[in-house]
């Protein structure tokens, strides 16, 4: 059952983003917009919130239940730059300026990679420190086994993607040479 409530809310989280934009450009509705783009972020509390309940109920721990937690860490680390991101490009298509690109060479594009690392990070951190509450919550070492495994294994993906975005430090990308100039 849990499973499809992450689907639910995966779906709203989408359909709240794209209908507070929408409003916004669309529609001209500033404040409408406003109210559903803080509904975002909302979706997310509440899958946690009610895997968190479920497991106060006595419920078996499961990777649905890390995975709650996974997705309020990364909507609160990624947000903001997730609907900057969306918002850029829809204000596009509505006539405004063309959304800006993140470098792509050079020292810019790996302080870039640097910064998108650490924002991963702290929805790592944020992700890791929900999960461990609902292992507390849980209370027998037997049974936290699929809480406290998707902190691991999303620790070894972090590890990966630290190694990946700080690569870029000390080989940064070079703009590629074609005949007919630099291109980035």
């Amino acid at each position: 059952m849990l499973y499809l409530l992450i689907v639910g809310c995966e779906i709203a989280f989408w359909v709240l983003l794209l209908a507070g934009l929408l409003c916004r450009y669309a529609l001209g509705r500033r404040r409408a917009s406003a109210v559903l783009l803080l509904m975002v972020p909302a979706v997310d509390l509440l899958l946690f919130t009610a895997s968190t309940v479920d497991l106060v109920r006595g419920a078996a721990p499961t990777s649905a239940h890390g995975l709650a937690a996974v997705y309020l860490g990364v909507s609160i680390a990624f947000g903001t730059h997730l609907v900057a991101w969306a918002d850029s490009r829809l204000a596009h298509r509505f006539g405004g300026p063309p959304p800006n690109r993140p470098p792509r060479t050079g020292p810019e594009h790996a302080a870039h990679e640097r910064r998108t690392w650490l924002r991963h990070l702290l929805a790592w951190t944020i992700g890791s420190a929900l999960i461990l509450l609902d292992a507390a919550i849980v209370q027998d070492s037997r049974r936290m086994g699929p809480l406290v495994g998707l902190v691991g294994a999303w620790g070894v993906v972090l590890a990966i993607d630290f190694v990946w975005s700080f690569s870029y430090t000390l080989f940064p990308r070079k703009p590629r040479l074609d005949r007919h100039g630099p291109h980035a």
